[in-house]
């Protein structure tokens, strides 16, 4: 899959599909490169896996204007194969951090409407976190765990008043955590999970997307990147293999 440049999409004003990504040429480790300023995220390191339908770049805030029709979801329940939502990411290769970023979802109003944090490998490769607008009453706080081509969605309702939340995404080794929050400062677990194709170079981000007729603009900020905050388990030790 073609990945293009935010740097070069801001060049332009939108990302074309004819962009050529240079930084294909040298690995540049996002995860590294932040933590050696302070945990700052060097938004010029994203990458665009598909593009949105439109986006703007304000100082450290992402703006994403998603497309009608647009989703991730693989074969579980429902029986289709969506990939086609935007997702905007950087690489690393380290093997243990956290990735926090604020999500404001104020505009979403459609049924399945999103957006939140994500890992996207590939198409049957990936894990997202992120808010689903529902109705009126309520919506869904989710994830959802795609390993080899089937999708694994964990939810729980929150009220449709909830506009903003906030995500971090922790990695150790080949496993995961997503957690969530209100204030950005107290956190918690929405899904621990192993991604069989997560253990070596992986790209994560961000993402947003409306599955059904609909659009709507999402608001990303306070990216940061810091040391692993989901520690390792303290009571049984691991078996030995």
């Amino acid at each position: 899959m073609k990945r293009t440049s935010i740097l070069t999409a801001t060049c332009v004003g939108f990302i074309m599909a004819s962009c050529t990504n240079t930084s294909e040429a040298q690995f540049v480790d996002a995860v590294a490169d932040a933590m050696a300023n302070e945990g700052k995220v060097n938004i010029e390191l994203l990458e665009w896996t598909r593009e949105p339908q439109g986006f703007e770049v304000s100082g450290d805030t992402l703006i994403i204007t998603t497309a009608p029709h647009t989703d991730l979801w693989q074969r579980t329940y429902y029986h289709f194969r969506n990939d086609n939502a935007p997702v905007l990411q950087m690489k690393t290769r380290e093997k243990y951090f956290s990735f926090m970023v604020k999500t404001d979802f104020t505009q979403s109003h459609q049924r399945f409407d999103q957006c939140g944090i994500v890992m996207y490998l590939d198409s049957e490769n990936w894990l997202k976190g992120s808010v689903e607008y529902e109705n009126e009453m309520f919506q869904h706080l989710g994830s959802v765990a795609t390993n080899n081509g089937y999708s694994d969605w964990a939810t729980t309702a929150i009220p449709a008043d909830v506009k903003t939340m906030w995500y971090r995404f922790s990695r150790r080794a080949d496993d995961y955590c997503i957690e969530c929050s209100t204030d950005g400062v107290t956190f918690s677990q929405m899904r621990i999970c192993h991604m069989y194709k997560g253990a070596d170079e992986i790209t994560f981000g961000i993402y947003a997307c409306s599955p059904e007729e609909s659009s709507f603009t999402a608001v990303f900020t306070d990216m940061k990147i810091t040391e692993c905050m989901w520690k390792a388990h303290d009571g049984q030790q691991p078996d030995q293999e």
